[in-house]
């Protein structure tokens, strides 16, 4: 087992990692003050090909292996300058790597040569819906064959990007299994609510979307006759959100270390507290947990292997954690904490959407 990161990883990381301070970390307060991600960022980031690498040449990709692995480390990298930019910057993946890896020939053709190109366009994936106790492998949103098509009937909240998106992925239950349907922003079943005003993530878009007998042609069900293998899926985006959740925390932690350092009561610096210096420890340790359960997941689902329970304890640790980590870093900083002039609030938001949120990103 070796937990060092090949020349291809180191590259590809610090890669993101210069992006992140040249671009993202600057602006992210700006960002989160006015609710929205300037277009040229997310060019940047997709001139990087983040989304579409992975892609075969003949569709306009770049042809790359897929990695698991390699996503979470670009996923952390991203989100340690800020949580939202990252989901958005990486929303077109909800969309084409689906189609990439589990499509018919006909919609790989189709749909990924409307996207691999040079400026970054919207797509995305719907999945969460806005109920209590709602539960990615129950859906509510449901699907029925009619007239050799599908109609589709049900609620999604929190869909990134969607009122920019031509496309995007929704996921429905059909015949007692889930599956995902491609829709088009103009479908007339398809309404799109106004963006959502949520906790966290202010700079992010999302929205509400609304499927009244919204009917789909048949061959716009992802995959074959069988359908998408929609449990892999999830899986990806479980692993992607723990590494966003990873980011995360190490920013709150590199920024709660620092100020303890430099921040000074009676004649000492507060790191010097015991109190403070177990905290810092506590969150130092936590971020490495939560890496490492992240890249065990992302190492299985490399390897072909069934992730499930590998991805969903990474998940569920890194919805803990990220909470303990940031909301440590929040009694580090005091009163300085709870002022948005600092970016340990907007962390502690953050954090709190990790455990709640599902198909916000994929690996």
């Amino acid at each position: 087992m070796d937990f060092s990161l090949s020349r291809q990883q180191k590259m590809v990381k610090d890669e993101f990692a210069r992006l992140v301070k040249e671009v993202v970390i600057p602006r992210a307060q700006e960002n989160d003050r006015n609710g929205c991600i300037p277009d040229d960022a997310l060019q940047k980031v997709w001139e990087l090909g983040v989304s579409v690498s992975m892609i075969p040449e003949e569709f306009g990709g770049y042809g790359s292996p897929a990695s698991a692995v390699e996503s979470a480390i670009i996923l952390e990298e991203l989100a340690y300058g800020e949580m939202a930019f990252a989901m958005a910057a990486t929303a077109p993946s909800l969309f084409l790597h689906p189609i990439a890896e589990m499509g018919t020939e006909k919609q790989k053709k189709k749909y990924l040569p409307l996207y691999c190109r040079d400026t970054f366009k919207s797509c995305t994936m719907a999945v969460n819906e806005p109920h209590y106790g709602f539960d990615a492998v129950a859906l509510k949103t449901a699907a029925a064959k009619k007239n050799g098509a599908f109609v589709l009937n049900g609620d999604k909240c929190f869909v990134p990007l969607a009122a920019k998106s031509d496309h995007m992925l929704v996921a429905a239950e059909l015949d007692g299994k889930n599956a995902l349907f491609i829709i088009s922003n103009d479908n007339p079943g398809l309404v799109i609510d106004e963006k959502e005003t949520n906790l966290g993530y202010y700079s992010l878009e999302t929205h509400e979307l609304k499927l009244n007998n919204c009917e789909i042609p048949a061959e716009d069900r992802l995959g074959e006759a069988g359908g998408c293998n929609f449990d892999r899926i999830l899986q990806q985006c479980r692993v992607a959100m723990s590494a966003m959740a990873t980011g995360l925390a190490r920013a709150a932690f590199d920024h709660a270390r620092d100020y303890a350092k430099n921040r000074h009561q009676f004649g000492e610096p507060i790191a010097c507290r015991q109190s403070i210096a177990f905290m810092i420890a506590e969150m130092a340790y936590e971020v490495e947990a939560m890496r490492h359960l992240t890249w065990k997941a992302a190492s299985r689902l490399d390897a072909g292997r069934d992730a499930r329970r590998e991805a969903y304890l990474a998940r569920l640790y890194a919805g803990e954690k990220a909470m303990r980590i940031t909301d440590f870093g929040l009694q580090i900083y005091g009163g300085h904490g709870y002022i948005r002039e600092y970016p340990m609030e907007r962390f502690y938001r953050d954090a709190r959407g990790v455990a709640i949120l599902e198909g916000m990103a994929t690996v």
